[in-house]
């Protein structure tokens, strides 16, 4: 018998996490490109590298970002001594956002900076959202570049995703704290439709549903800082969603 996959969905509560969410998904699909050895694999990988640049254009993503490590530091700390609490898993933690919060302030301007100094690697960004703008006519240095062993195009990608390598570990450890604090709760959708207002005196950044696929439903997420609401649409793939009236369940978790 085939165990049933659970989709998960996230849900940010506001912009700062918005971005996070965005940009620890360019960082994977970087990645999973860069592994690869194709030269379409690598023209993927290298707008993708884009992306993220433009996400972290943001002038106070650096500022945002050592924040939370400074916060997270400052509630792990107040930790310290609690019996029910690996003392040397905590320390590692507050290490790893120590070491994260001084290479981050030792970073000179945005996030990516160094890239947009590269004039081919930019001559590049400038046509690669044109349809067919990066053809050998048009750009043959990049051309010659993708006709090179894939180990070598491999190498410079990591070059080039070096500098940016801080941000995403930091960006990571933050999610993962996020998620990690949140506590999962079985809630059931009443005719499709749940609405749940949220505790007082608690900021929530994120929300979390599981829901099993072989209900063939996706949720419609609104939220504010005193109420969450989610509507589920049956999904048939190429057809329009349709809004769901079953009582259906689901897992929820909010995280702070």
């Amino acid at each position: 018998m085939i165990a049933a996959v659970v989709i998960l969905y996230e849900y940010p509560f506001n912009e700062r996490i918005r971005t996070y969410l965005r940009l620890e998904q360019l960082f994977r699909r970087l990645a999973l490109l860069m592994a690869r050895d194709h030269p379409v694999d690598h023209h993927h990988a290298l707008a993708t590298l884009f992306e993220i640049i433009d996400v972290g254009a943001r002038a106070d993503l650096k500022s945002d970002v050592m924040k939370d490590l400074e916060k997270q530091k400052s509630a792990l700390s107040a930790l310290r001594g609690n019996p029910a609490i690996s003392e040397d898993l905590l320390q590692e933690v507050i290490d790893q956002l120590d070491a994260g919060y001084n290479a981050l302030h030792g970073q000179t301007g945005k996030a990516g900076q160094s890239l947009t100094d590269n004039d081919w690697l930019m001559s590049i960004r400038s046509r690669i959202a044109i349809p067919g703008g990066t053809c050998e006519f048009d750009l043959p240095a990049y051309h010659a570049w993708q006709q090179i062993e894939p180990a070598q195009r491999q190498a410079d990608l990591l070059r080039w995703v070096a500098p940016l390598g801080i941000l995403a570990d930091s960006i990571r450890l933050l999610l993962k704290l996020m998620r990690d604090a949140g506590s999962p709760q079985k809630v059931m959708a009443s005719g499709g439709q749940l609405q749940q207002t949220l505790p007082q005196g608690r900021t929530f950044q994120l929300m979390r549903l599981r829901i099993d696929s072989t209900l063939h439903l996706v949720p419609e997420i609104s939220g504010n800082r005193l109420m969450v609401a989610v509507r589920l649409m049956k999904h048939t793939p190429g057809e329009r969603l349709q809004a769901s009236h079953d009582d259906t369940p689901f897992e929820l978790t909010l995280c702070a």
